[in-house]
């Protein structure tokens, strides 16, 4: 019985070493999924980062504008990518390292904050761009990339932008509209997420 279980256990083990394995798309592939994120003249020329056969994030490609393009987790369910101008990248890159750490969302928030405030992690000292497209699984083909039937919002980050330094509100009143997250944080952003459809 015991042999059993143990054959079952590892025959399950190697089951899921090999989806996750089958799960991994083409270095190619992952740099055209997450450079459709950024404006269409700018996506020959962003960097992107992606995801290599242990889950690890890798540098996929070297690009020679602003833009540093993210390619989809394939561990997580749905599909998310994203771009982000390279103001961002300290702050983008401490995230991914305390997630690596195994740091809770809470974690990573209070440690960024503390170091934002330490001045330890460097903030975009102007509005800085983040592009996210969000989507299903199901929606993606996997030989080009293309996600189709998207969502797309526009993120502005602002560092410690308030309601009454914007004019903005703390929270959407029309569909569509910006608004103001997190005010007064380091994480200040604006959001723009335009209606489905």
């Amino acid at each position: 019985m015991k042999t059993s279980a143990l054959v079952l256990f590892l025959f399950g083990i190697i089951l899921s070493t090999h989806a996750q394995t089958a799960e991994l798309l083409p270095k190619e592939v992952q740099i055209k999924m997450a450079a459709q994120v950024a404006p269409e003249k700018y996506r020959a020329d962003v960097t992107v980062y992606g995801y290599d056969d242990k889950g690890d994030i890798i540098l996929l490609k070297k690009g020679t504008n602003n833009l540093i393009c993210l390619a989809d987790n394939p561990n997580d369910k749905g599909i998310h990518l994203s771009c982000y101008s390279d103001k961002l990248e300290p702050f983008m890159k401490r995230g991914r390292e305390l997630r690596a750490e195994g740091k809770s969302a809470k974690k990573v928030r209070d440690t960024r904050a503390k170091e934002a405030k330490n001045k330890t992690l460097k903030m975009p000292e102007e509005p800085s761009m983040l592009y996210v497209l969000d989507g299903e699984e199901a929606n993606l083909n996997e030989q080009t990339g293309e996600l189709k039937d998207g969502n797309l919002r526009y993120v502005i980050y602002t560092p410690y932008a308030t309601t009454e330094s914007t004019g903005l509100p703390d929270a959407p009143f029309a569909p569509g509209m910006p608004w103001l997250m997190d005010p007064g944080t380091h994480r200040a952003h604006i959001m723009i997420t335009p209606p489905k459809g």
